[in-house]
């Protein structure tokens, strides 16, 4: 009858299928081919002294134990210092990189395209040279200008960059075949989408880091807080699905999170901001050729007393509390950690689902990939960029020196005698008054 019918129906209009998915999607998806499941690479001997275990708790332990290895190799390269950090954010950008491609490669490689993978790593290696060669213009420009070949390299350096580009974009219109021209341009726009999220981002990162060491480790640490706090409020209380991308993501989990990530934020900005290690821009020193970090802390980081409102003062006592500014700065960052940073998740979970794979690789057992622990990560470094241009940084004095010092002798002349009669208008005005 009808009602058979009906049921019918449903069952096969919404029946989900092993993945989450529902009948209708996984036929939508039917045509996209499937990445290879990479095997379990968990440590033996940490399958052998969780073997008693089930699976979930199994992958709690795991994913604890190698959070704690992460945490504490994360504090490990804090420790060695501003280059050492910059040279992490190097590898772990080409490792992102490396595991986006590959899945593109996994999911084509049938299709035996020509210099697929040659042209996105020339690729990757152009739009690296751009970036670091802009960083180091900008922040070891007497370096540059003592010596004469680095001198040369930087003034024609766009030149040079787009020279470079042009000859991969060359060499792919001459790698065309005639049978596979869309598949080729959706590969193109692959790679570029991915030199986008991960290069981009991450020169942004290395920006962050030369504002003060607090730039970057809070943001960082607040994303970290975040995905750990989200991850146990939602393990012991989650009930309430948050998202159909992510179905193991609850509300529970992000409101926990969220909460938890502010309360940290403020926590670690306090005792981060009474070192100057930390919250001193990262300087090339010329006369030792090394970075140093050390100066007089700006008024974000020194402590001031601020009033509270008459309903905190109820309720706490106080009439006043000593904060560094800073920490009122971290509200924000931790805010958009815990808000908007796992939507860079959510996204990367629908890039997954949309190739049928679990993580982009099987780097870390328990974790997935590199890119799995870094996409809220990317674009929490976005945020921080925008949010030190708009709110915190002013006029640079040493910009305007090496723009000067990048002037002709005359050009120099003529600046400093417009400087002089300046000067020279300002102080008849004040006699005057």
């Amino acid at each position: 009858g009808t009602a058979t019918r009906s049921k019918v129906i449903h069952n096969f209009v919404i029946r989900p299928s092993a993945d989450g998915m529902s009948d209708t999607e996984s036929k939508v998806d039917s045509g996209v081919p499937e990445v290879p499941v990479p095997p379990d690479d968990t440590p033996e001997v940490l399958n052998k002294a969780l073997s008693g275990l089930s699976s979930r708790w199994k992958n709690w332990w795991v994913r604890g134990i190698l959070t704690l290895a992460m945490i504490s190799f994360f504090f490990f390269i804090i420790y060695l210092g501003p280059m050492v950090l910059m040279m992490i954010v190097l590898c772990v950008q080409i490792k992102c990189f490396q595991e986006i491609i590959t899945i593109g490669y996994s999911v084509y490689h049938s299709y035996h395209l020509p210099w697929f993978r040659t042209l996105s790593w020339y690729f990757l290696l152009c739009v690296n040279y751009f970036f670091y060669g802009e960083t180091v213009t900008d922040y070891f420009f007497t370096l540059v200008q003592r010596e004469e070949p680095l001198r040369i390299l930087s003034k024609y350096h766009r030149f040079i960059s787009f020279a470079l580009y042009l000859t991969g974009f060359c060499m792919f219109v001459l790698s065309l075949v005639k049978k596979h021209y869309r598949l080729q341009f959706y590969m193109f726009g692959w790679t570029h989408v991915t030199l986008l999220i991960v290069v981009t981002q991450s020169h942004l990162i290395i920006h962050n880091l030369f504002e003060g060491m607090i730039w970057f480790i809070v943001p960082i640490s607040c994303v970290i807080c975040n995905d750990i706090m989200a991850y146990m409020f939602g393990f012991f209380f989650g009930r309430t699905p948050l998202i159909k991308l992510s179905p193991k993501k609850t509300w529970e989990g992000f409101i926990g999170g969220f909460f938890s990530t502010i309360v940290f934020g403020i926590m670690l900005s306090y005792v981060m901001a009474g070192y100057r290690y930390f919250v001193c821009p990262v300087e090339f020193n010329n006369d030792s050729n090394s970075f140093q970090v050390d100066c007089e802390p700006s008024d974000l980081f020194q402590l001031q007393d601020y009033a509270l409102p008459s309903i905190m003062e109820s309720v706490t006592g106080w009439t006043t509390v000593h904060l560094y500014p800073f920490q009122i700065h971290s509200i924000a960052l931790s805010s958009f950690a815990s808000i908007v940073g796992p939507f860079g998740g959510f996204f990367a979970s629908g890039f997954k689902r949309a190739f049928k794979i679990k993580d982009f690789a099987n780097t870390i057992p328990g974790h997935g990939g590199i890119m799995d622990r870094f996409d809220c990560q990317y674009l929490m470094a976005t945020f921080v960029n925008v949010y030190i241009a708009s709110f915190i940084r002013g006029p640079n004095p040493s910009k305007v020196i090496q723009q000067l010092l990048a002037l002709r002798a005359d050009q120099q002349l003529h600046i400093f005698n417009s400087l002089k009669l300046v000067n020279y208008c300002y102080i008849s005005i004040i006699n005057n008054l």
